[in-house]
């Protein structure tokens, strides 16, 4: 008996990994509504939490006064929604905030607005508050040195990219713990002369 022998196929090529979900470039006022550190933490604040003006300023430790301008100026530009008043102490009342997620959904101007620092320069000051606050301990880190063709940097950030996408579209977990994460790359200059 004679085994017929099928010819191999060559792999079929990959499919793309995942890809990041769409996003918009943000206009000018969301650009410098997010060109702050302080706002960047009043968002994070209020993601899953609705949260006064005077419960914001009480968490970072800033007067509710100053705290007020940065909050009417995420809720113009529609980083926060105000939320229904509520019974406050003493027969007053209150506005919660709560975090609209929009942020995400945005990418940086093309061309910087001059005088304001870079996305990057805040999400990292942000960043480095945060986690000062929390004690400076950090959950898990990790540091690479990789070489790669712009396809591959590409498809480096659009899968990480993407991962971050699936985690922000879940819903929290209701017993989890809270995590702040922040990914960043820059172009590694060893060996260069300095420009």
């Amino acid at each position: 008996m004679v085994a017929s022998v099928e010819p191999v196929q060559p792999p079929a090529e990959q499919p793309p990994g995942p890809q990041r979900a769409p996003r918009r470039q943000a206009t000018e006022a969301e650009a410098r509504a997010l060109a702050s550190a302080l706002r960047l933490r009043i968002l994070r604040l209020c993601l899953d939490d609705e949260l006064t003006n005077k419960e914001i300023a009480h968490l970072l430790g800033r007067n509710p006064g100053s705290v007020l301008h940065h909050v009417r100026r995420l809720v113009d530009t529609g980083f926060l929604a105000a939320l229904p008043e509520r019974p406050g102490s003493r027969g007053s009342r209150e506005i919660p905030y709560r975090a609209t997620r929009k942020s995400w959904e945005l990418t940086g101007l093309e061309e910087r607005l001059p005088g304001l620092p870079s996305p990057s320069q805040v999400m990292l000051q942000t960043f480095l508050e945060e986690l000062a606050e929390a004690g400076g301990e950090m959950g898990d880190a990790s540091r690479l040195a990789l070489t790669l063709t712009a396809d591959h940097f590409e498809e480096f950030t659009q899968r990480i990219g993407a991962v971050l996408d699936e985690f922000a579209a879940r819903p929290p977990d209701q017993d989890g713990t809270r995590w702040s994460v922040f990914f960043a790359m820059h172009e590694d200059r060893r060996g260069r002369p300095a420009s």
